[in-house]
């Protein structure tokens, strides 16, 4: 069997799928997994998919790719763009779009596991690979492995991963140490007393104190961090009110925070709650905030002598003039949730996934033009090739790095 991962790709990329909702993508993994004699179990982690390939005694090796898109609206003009809908955790309708490429990511592991199923005779050990779900929701990862992920399958020796970028395709990402921060993401309710717009003094005004709030969270990063540490508070959100002639009781900030240490996440936790008390305080409020938590991400953070070996096996396979140092990345994951449960090592890359022909220009500036749509834009499209064989190659010889050799 010769799985099309072009028509595969187009497929998934097509039909996206919302977290803990991607049954119609976890139940083609799972088909793919058994047609390739992989033992599968279904529906850990509510739509999680993991199979099992034993080829003797040897290492335990896991490749993991995550399976749900985002509510985006899709405005690429592809042919096989997304029209789909969905209805998000609050029940409402949304369009849905592979904005993040994890359709990059399934595709690649799909045709990764064929490759490495059709090479049994060359290495000895296990193959995990598993599919996650919800990773943009934060808690698919956590979700599996509470479910009982380590119960049905052995606890791997090393997990590894990918996450496709907007650098050009044949490109990869890799460093030791923290790759991605942790991730953060609370809403706070500030609670005031509404009245008729045209008596604010007979009021206390949420919006006034959300907007004091919003600008006083933007020192946080500036005024409370040193120049050395690196984080961010971006105030997404701002919901208040029903009408111009209404002060309203109560105003919601929506916070997304990133930070590259567990210190420095604690210390800005802490300054985001004294602010919103304190202006609170400040504004009379009848009573204090509330901080809800939603999505939370750990820092992702690559074993250093496990990402070693992996990036020697990527310089000798494609070159070393195809391997550069991202920096950390102010965006996050939680594939580091598998492997921390494991006790394991995790080696997570970047995949190039931009058009070829920006090689000269990123060589030469380090930068790619702004105009190069990003993770999470409508206009996301990793070009299709050498994007997929590139993304197959190097879960491949990352896996082959670790499983050992037929004897």
């Amino acid at each position: 069997m010769t799985i099309d991962l072009e028509e595969l790709y187009k497929d998934l990329h097509a039909h996206p799928e919302l977290s803990f909702q991607e049954t119609r993508t976890a139940g083609i993994a799972a088909g793919h997994l058994e047609d390739l004699g992989f033992t599968v179990h279904r529906n850990i982690g509510k739509t999680g998919v993991v199979g099992v390939l034993d080829n003797g005694p040897g290492p335990v090796v896991m490749l993991r790719a995550d399976m749900d898109a985002l509510p985006v609206k899709e405005a690429t003009g592809l042919d096989y763009a997304s029209t789909a809908v969905g209805v998000d955790h609050e029940g409402k309708d949304m369009p849905v779009m592979h904005a993040c490429g994890h359709d990059v990511h399934v595709s690649c592991l799909v045709g990764a596991v064929e490759v490495l199923a059709a090479q049994r005779d060359e290495w000895q050990g296990t193959l995990i690979a598993l599919f996650q779900p919800a990773e943009e929701w934060g808690g698919g990862a956590e979700t599996m492995v509470a479910d009982g992920l380590y119960d049905v399958v052995p606890k791997p020796d090393v997990v590894l991963g990918q996450h496709v970028a907007p650098f050009p395709a044949g490109w990869f990402g890799m460093r030791p140490g923290v790759t991605m921060a942790s991730a953060d993401s609370l809403n706070i309710t500030l609670h005031g007393r509404g009245g008729h717009g045209s008596r604010p003094e007979t009021t206390i005004d949420p919006v006034l104190m959300a907007a004091a709030t919003t600008v006083r969270l933007q020192g946080i990063v500036s005024r409370e961090l040193a120049a050395s540490d690196s984080a961010v508070v971006t105030v997404g959100q701002i919901h208040s009110g029903t009408k111009n002639n209404i002060i309203p009781e109560t105003a919601t900030l929506g916070l997304s925070v990133r930070t590259f240490s567990d210190a420095i996440r604690e210390k800005i936790l802490g300054s985001i709650e004294r602010i919103a008390k304190g202006e609170a305080t400040a504004s009379g409020a009848p009573k204090e905030p509330e901080i809800h938590f939603e999505e939370r991400f750990p820092l992702t953070v690559n074993d250093e002598a496990a990402t070693e070996r992996v990036s020697a096996a990527f310089k000798a396979t494609f070159g070393e003039t195809q391997m550069i140092d991202p920096g950390p990345v102010s965006g996050s994951e939680d594939v580091g949730v598998l492997a921390t449960a494991a006790g394991a090592p995790l080696v997570f890359w970047f995949l190039g996934g931009a058009e070829p022909a920006l090689f000269k220009e990123f060589a030469s500036t380090g930068r790619l033009p702004e105009d190069i749509p990003s993770n999470h834009s409508p206009y996301f499209a990793p070009v299709i090739q050498p994007t997929l064989t590139r993304g197959t190659e190097a879960l491949v010889t990352a896996a082959r790095e670790f499983l050992a050799a037929a004897s």
